[in-house]
């Protein structure tokens, strides 16, 4: 059965191999199960809910993946659409986080509808490449400012609006901690830095008092909070195009990445450089994120984690099997991942935020009509706390400076419409 599920021959794998693969790629990504429920928590969501849709989301997106596309790729709800959800729809932009869901739903079905018809192309062409390293450096960056902000390093400041907080204090001190710890231990070639860190800064907290012990196993918490419960009245508000439009983009830019990265390392590109199946693979993707929603979770993405497990010998969508399996047995550890404080977190979020902003490296520095837009959608959003407002930002300056500089022959029309959609966002609210 499996070898006619998932051709484990015909792509020079075994059983054993996909096992492996497929165990490494959840080490890798496990830390969502504990970070999610907590930046969701922010947003108003029961926590024990949302734990149990992320196991879920990422379950299915992972078993979807596997049987529809074949591919060793791993889904989950992602960091930086978690972080839009919480701190800009719910928090900045007051939106409930019913409406919020509604608005992840929808742009889930969108990003369907996209694959289906086979217009991705199209939309992903018409984004100029350095306004996608941006965008991915200011959610980086956005990240980076929740984690400082969360392990109070970075405070409040009337005279400056922000100032470094008690580096002191015992947030900050295993907020600290626990980075140092990925980054040594990802140095070191674990595999589950990330995960390690977390629950040692955890068992710290236990040993220092400043954590409750509650247990390690039980039996899931209840999804009924969170499952079913978005609202899609809230979609007639003409600010929620934004909303879904920033949800839609991201997640279609970081799934096209991901897609292409783990495909070129491991080999699955045609002899044109194409990735046979992709819109198999774009539709598994949008059908996680629909079910995420319905389950409770903000957007679920295809992970860049995933090449670890291609790189361990993942070469087929068994691998993306195993790991929605193990989130399905991680439903078991709820008590653990309550314990886990903010700021044994904290230091995830910076270290993603480094992964992210590596992505300035691509950019044409020399180029100035191609860097100022980077550059500005990049600060934009965490100076504004929302990664709409640097998108936004990040499109009317890239139409305007191209149209100043005489060159708006570099312009398209996807370009074009999205600055004005923007600029007419700005103006009329």
């Amino acid at each position: 059965m499996l070898e006619k599920l998932f051709k484990l021959k015909e792509h020079h794998t075994t059983l054993k191999q996909e096992v492996i693969a497929g165990i490494t790629t959840f080490l890798t990504m496990a830390y969502i199960i504990f970070v999610n429920p907590s930046m969701l928590a922010s947003a108003g969501m029961d926590q024990g809910a949302v734990f149990v849709a992320t196991c879920l989301a990422a379950a299915v997106g992972c078993l979807v993946m596997g049987l529809l596309a074949n591919y060793p790729i791993a889904l989950a709800p992602g960091m930086g659409l978690n972080a839009f959800f919480t701190y800009t729809v719910v928090g900045e932009m007051g939106y409930s986080w019913e409406t919020a869901l509604g608005a992840v739903f929808l742009s889930g079905c969108c990003f369907l509808i996209l694959s289906l018809v086979r217009i991705r192309e199209w939309v992903v062409n018409s984004i100029p490449v350095s306004l996608r390293m941006g965008i991915a450096a200011g959610i980086g960056l956005f990240l980076a400012l929740i984690g400082l902000r969360g392990a109070g390093i970075v405070v409040d400041n009337p005279a400056t609006l922000v100032g470094l907080g008690d580096l002191t204090s015992f947030n900050s001190i295993m907020a600290v901690l626990g980075f140092l710890l990925i980054v040594a231990f990802v140095q070191r070639g674990y595999k589950a830095a990330v995960i390690m860190s977390i629950l040692a800064v955890t068992i710290l907290g236990l040993l220092f008092g400043d954590v409750q012990y509650t247990g390690v196993v039980s039996m899931p918490p209840s999804i009924a909070p969170t499952f079913m419960k978005m609202d899609l009245s809230g979609m007639l508000d003409i600010s929620m195009i934004s909303v879904v439009f920033a949800f839609l983009f991201v997640d279609l830019f970081d799934t096209s990445g991901t897609l292409v990265a783990v495909a070129h390392r491991g080999g699955f590109l045609d002899k044109n450089g194409r990735l046979p199946r992709l819109n198999r693979a774009l539709s598994a993707d949008s059908l996680a994120t629909i079910a995420g929603a319905a389950l409770g979770t903000s957007t679920t993405t295809s992970y860049i984690e995933s090449t670890a497990g291609v790189s361990a010998g993942g070469r087929t969508g068994l691998t993306a099997v195993v790991v929605g399996l193990l989130f399905v047995a991680a439903l078991f550890i709820s008590p653990l991942a309550g314990m886990v404080p903010a700021y044994a977190t904290a230091g995830t979020l910076f270290y993603v935020a480094i992964l992210m902003t590596s992505s300035l490296l691509h950019v044409e520095w020399e180029d100035l009509t191609e860097a100022a837009p980077v550059v500005v959608a990049a600060l934009i959003m965490p100076f504004t706390y929302s990664i709409a407002n640097g998108i936004a930002c990040g499109f009317i300056t890239y139409a305007a400076v191209k149209l100043l500089c005489g060159r708006f022959k570099e312009l398209n029309l996807g370009v074009v419409a999205l600055a004005l959609l923007f600029i007419a966002k700005f103006v009329w609210g």
